[in-house]
């Protein structure tokens, strides 16, 4: 671990239950939950070494029993428990009780990215992520920073590329990334808990190890150190990750991701932990690659978040196949628009049961599982990579818990 591990860092990395809340159970002995539910009427049955009456006294177990089960409290023993979403969630009403009850942290989604903080050289605009992180302050919610540098050429601000009439040099480009990174880093100082540091710079299958990228052409894997060390060297406390797709799924990017990890192990660069983007389809969980790469990160003494989970039940793998020749039917392709059926929603809640039982079966790796989207509303996969109606998460568009909310506090809630 690198130097300058602070009490934020100290208090997620040794020890999840502090950072995800023990502390709401401040006078009780270790307690072991069990969960009951049905549909909109939940029940909490608390075993432990108190009796019952002296239990029912306690003012946290007497809100417990008046009200359905916390998924942060579920998960409070094993990991920290958070969602994406963008300002506009954070600031409705009617969002605000579901996040402070179920989360501890949220994500942003947009509004700490290259386009959005410094669309143009020097114009930074904090606005938006500044009253992103004052609700969030607010709500007594952490703060993950998404992200400071994304290394995908279409997501890198054109500026970026060029110095004046030309192409920008390797060190120009060092010069900028530096710049930016301090500068927003060092803005939310002490206020962001983890940042997504580097986003989605392995490269594909016909890219090879990196993605081609102005990063890797200019820089190679020295923007991947730098990058981890300026934002270290801005904020000493956060913890700083690196966040992907499909290492669970395909071993060839899984092998690039843990070169990549070793490699900046190897520079001592301070890297606390690998994000890994869980964008599922029902019915096609990878239970056995998330499980190889929870175990090589386990290997590496480097810690694994879960940065974007959802399941999707309106699957989209049939829009890239056969070079898109299923798009136009796709287009039109709306089975659950009225609803989604009770047995989907089985599928759906068994699944994600199985991904939290792993989850806590390797609660010494996962620091944190984090939902992309805070009810099926909201939900991203309602728009990519075609409109749908969709329900990916465990709240419905009414915020009520759904099926698979109850299997994962079933799957929590079970002692290992």
């Amino acid at each position: 671990m690198a130097d300058g591990r602070s009490c934020r860092k100290e208090s997620c990395l040794a020890g999840p239950a502090r950072l995800a809340g023990a502390d709401l159970f401040p006078t009780l002995p270790p307690i072991t939950y069990a969960y009951l539910s049905m549909k909109h009427a939940m029940n909490l049955l608390v075993c432990a070494t108190l009796g019952v009456a002296a239990l029912a006294s306690t003012p946290v177990l007497a809100e417990l029993l008046s009200t359905s089960v916390s998924l942060k409290a579920a998960a409070a023993p094993y990991f920290a428990v958070g969602v994406g979403v963008n300002q506009a969630v954070v600031r409705q009403p009617e969002n605000q009780p579901l996040l402070q009850k179920h989360f501890t942290h949220i994500t942003a989604e947009n509004c700490m990215k290259f386009n959005a903080v410094q669309p143009r050289q020097g114009d930074f605009r904090f606005e938006q992520s500044d009253a992103f992180v004052d609700l969030a302050e607010q709500l007594d919610l952490k703060v993950v920073g998404h992200c400071l540098v994304w290394a995908k050429d279409d997501r890198t601000p054109k500026w970026f590329a060029t110095d004046g009439e030309h192409d920008v040099t390797a060190d120009v480009l060092l010069h900028r990334m530096k710049t930016h990174v301090e500068t927003v880093a060092t803005r939310y100082r002490g206020r962001i808990d983890m940042w997504d540091v580097v986003n989605e710079a392995i490269g594909n299958d016909e890219e090879g190890y990196l993605r081609v990228s102005l990063w890797s052409r200019l820089l190679g894997e020295e923007f991947l150190v730098k990058a981890f060390e300026y934002a270290h060297a801005a904020d000493p406390d956060a913890i700083l990750m690196y966040n992907d797709y499909r290492c669970d799924v395909d071993a060839k990017r899984r092998a690039r991701l843990i070169r990549m990890l070793k490699m900046l192990k190897s520079r001592n660069a301070p890297v606390h932990a690998f994000g890994l983007q869980g964008h599922y389809e029902i019915d096609n969980v990878p239970y056995e690659g998330i499980e190889e790469t929870l175990k090589a990160m386990r290997q590496l003494d480097i810690k694994l978040v879960v940065s974007e989970l959802d399941i999707d039940v309106v699957k989209r793998g049939r829009w890239w196949a056969n070079g898109g020749a299923h798009r136009d039917e796709l287009k039109t392709y709306d089975p659950y628009k009225d609803g989604c059926p009770p047995e989907i929603l089985a599928r759906q809640a068994e699944q994600y049961a199985q991904l939290f039982e792993l989850f806590q079966e390797y609660h010494d790796v996962v620091l944190r599982v984090s939902f992309w989207n805070l009810h099926d509303g909201e939900s991203w996969l309602n728009h990519f990579p075609w409109e749908r109606v969709n329900h990916p998460l465990l709240f419905d568009r009414k915020l009520e818990p759904k099926p698979a909310f109850d299997a994962v506090i079933g799957a929590l809630s079970q002692k290992r």
